[in-house]
């Protein structure tokens, strides 16, 4: 008799598999309020998030972003404004070309989504009637509604890849503290009962696809593929 593989065991949601609750405390979003000035209270150290983050007071309460290079405590940022300048938030059809930003909301008023690992940034490109293209970090152009916000800079942090990690035991503990799956272990070299896939026999399958009604543990390999087979020419 087998036991559960690593997708079953991670999806029932035991100790081993959850992500502590001090790692994602803070969370990312931006002010309801279009306008106004903020002060940055704090810079702060999150488990959850690769760039350190700041706490930003203003009139109506206090919010956390990811801090730019170069902020310091007591510094003033405003949202809203025009003013284009490191770690004011503003929206994307008031920011010009060739600004460097990040932190942009997917849509207006999500508090934004892309853009907030450490030492990242995007690049406004092009500025439309109803969309402001960007190039993101993976040198692709994607479109923004013209009323999303971003903040004006680059994100602090950019050297956290530089100090090399050299033992395995830290990258394990980085990882689990987001709940990362690490290390991973191909399919093919686990034995028999962990994993449909397993031991030496049976590598030159024919198929790996898996049965629609297959139960969870044996839905491993192409899920519903689009098609099969050698392409014909």
């Amino acid at each position: 008799m087998g036991k559960r593989i690593i997708q079953q065991a991670r999806g029932h949601g035991s100790f081993s598999y959850r992500v502590r609750r001090t790692a994602f405390k803070y969370k990312l979003k931006y002010p309801r309020s279009l306008t106004g000035e903020g002060v940055v209270i704090s810079l702060l150290n999150s488990i959850g998030h690769s760039a350190p983050l700041a706490k930003i007071k203003y009139s109506d309460g206090d919010f956390y972003i990811p801090a730019f290079k170069g902020m310091i405590e007591g510094q003033k940022i405003s949202f809203g404004g025009t003013e284009v300048k490191e770690g004011n938030i503003m929206e994307l059809k008031n920011i010009p070309i060739k600004t460097m930003i990040y932190c942009i909301e997917s849509r207006p008023g999500d508090g934004g989504t892309f853009i907030k690992t450490a030492g990242s940034y995007a690049v406004v490109t092009r500025i439309t009637e109803n969309e402001v293209f960007v190039m993101m970090p993976s040198k692709k152009e994607k479109g923004f509604n013209s009323r999303c916000r971003a903040i004006v800079g680059v994100i602090a942090g950019s050297g956290r890849l530089d100090k090399p990690l050299v033992k395995a035991g830290k990258s394990f503990y980085i990882k689990k503290s987001r709940n990362k799956l690490w290390p991973r272990t191909s399919a093919l070299k686990m034995n028999v009962i962990d994993h449909p896939f397993g031991s030496g026999r049976g590598k030159r399958i024919k198929s790996k696809i898996a049965k629609r009604n297959a139960p969870a543990g044996a839905r491993v390999g192409l899920l519903r593929p689009r098609r099969t087979g050698r392409k014909k020419r």
